[in-house]
């Protein structure tokens, strides 16, 4: 019973993140058509394992909204195969994870604060 009572607040308060995120997002970064197409090319090679509710991977979904990316996101929810291939290639079973692939080479970035720090440095207003 308290299992159940503990999974029900869970996934209560998981929708309300995520219902929170929606309603406030920040607006995104405006770039010319140009600037933008060059960014997608760029971002093909990554890509976030995340949870839909999860608090960390929201505030990383929402540092890619703000710098107008459109990461491919992988849930890793159980029995999605995402979920094994971060557990086997990234290592451990941790979200959000961003899976880098540049140059032919592939690393995993676990933080959701080292995440967006790496987005913002590669992909903010000061590197545009």
């Amino acid at each position: 019973m308290k299992k159940l009572l503990i999974k029900g607040l869970r996934q209560g308060l998981g929708g309300l993140i995520v219902i929170g995120d929606k309603l406030s997002r920040p607006k995104p970064m405006q770039r010319t058509a140009d600037k933008q197409s060059l960014v997608e090319q760029q971002i093909e090679g990554l890509s976030l394992y995340q949870l839909p509710a999860c608090p960390f991977c929201v505030k990383t979904r929402r540092a890619m909204h703000r710098l107008n990316l459109p990461v491919t996101l992988r849930s890793t929810q159980v029995g999605s195969p995402y979920r094994d291939e971060l557990a086997q290639q990234g290592g451990k079973l941790t979200v959000p994870c961003l899976r880098i692939e540049e140059q032919g080479e592939v690393r995993w970035m676990y933080e959701s604060n080292d995440i967006i720090t790496y987005l913002d440095q590669r992909f903010g207003t000061q590197a545009a």
